[in-house]
């Protein structure tokens, strides 16, 4: 059920990949029912095509496929020539796999980097040289409590997570003086189709990880649906922190995440203290 938002008439043009399902779609029909622009692309055209039909003077739908340079390409340039400029890029194109890291396979990996990693890095990338041309703008790159803390039987969607948080913070650095933000969204468990249709489990299961990362499949198999996230609330706040004149760095999203991370910086301190005679005692003498 759709929920009462305070979000402002907005007027600006978003690009967003991964626009058929889950917080794409729903944050392009929120930007365009808020009056905002929006460049919708999914790798299949069909699934996001109702939104030009429906607004055909703010809407855009585009094939995008994020491991296909060649589409990035064309869909940044189409973009612009659309609607003259883009001011805020959202990175929503992704998926996870579950399982041991001695049990998922490269093949199984591999096109997880392409698409969460490489893939928003080439939309990026495409989409850099106009920011810094208007000296504004604002990218958005979904992220996860995963980028921030790693997990049994998830470490490679962490590795891949961890990887956007890292490039994404220095790319926040860089064009801050050209006055273009970067925002990592770090959800909790939400309730879109991660772990249906969108999660992937590692075909290859070892008996010793059964009790560890085999714990993580059951996860996929039982609380699809039952996320405690309210994916329309995410969207909006998204929105919000586009519409904010401070935006943050990071934007955590759902209990389960704040609790999360808060407990991970409470056990770091801990560790940071227990250990700063080791960790100080590194240096050449006489630089203490």
């Amino acid at each position: 059920m759709a929920h009462t938002t305070n979000t402002p008439q907005i007027d600006k043009v978003w690009f967003i990949t991964g626009g058929s399902t889950g917080f794409g779609r729903l944050l392009a029909v929120q930007v365009l029912e808020s009056g905002g622009r929006v460049i919708a692309t999914a790798r299949n055209i069909d699934k996001v095509a109702d939104l030009e039909k429906k607004y055909p003077q703010r809407a855009k739908a585009l094939t995008l496929d994020v491991t296909d340079p060649g589409q990035v390409d064309s869909a940044a340039t189409q973009a612009i020539a659309q609607f003259g400029h883009v001011d805020v890029l959202v990175n929503n194109a992704g998926y996870g796999v579950a399982g041991a890291i001695e049990e998922v396979s490269e093949a199984e990996e591999m096109p997880m980097f392409e698409t969460n990693l490489f893939g928003l890095l080439r939309v990026t990338r495409a989409l850099l040289p106009q920011f810094r041309k208007q000296r504004s703008g604002h990218i958005l790159n979904l992220s996860s409590i995963g980028g921030l803390i790693g997990g049994q039987g998830i470490g490679i969607y962490n590795a891949s997570k961890f990887a956007v948080e890292g490039l994404s913070e220095a790319l926040a650095a860089e064009l801050a003086p050209l006055g273009i933000h970067v925002t990592l969204i770090e959800p909790g468990p939400f309730r879109t189709d991660f772990l249906g249709r969108s999660g992937v489990l590692a075909k290859k299961r070892i008996a010793d990880y059964d009790n560890t990362a085999g714990n993580m499949r059951k996860y996929f198999a039982e609380n699809d649906g039952k996320q405690r996230g309210d994916p329309q609330r995410a969207v909006e706040a998204m929105i919000a922190v586009v519409e904010s004149s401070n935006p943050p760095l990071h934007l955590l999203l759902g209990v389960s995440a704040l609790t999360r991370f808060r407990g991970k910086l409470d056990n770091w301190q801990k560790e940071i203290a227990d250990w700063e005679k080791v960790t100080v005692g590194a240096d050449f003498p006489e630089a203490q």
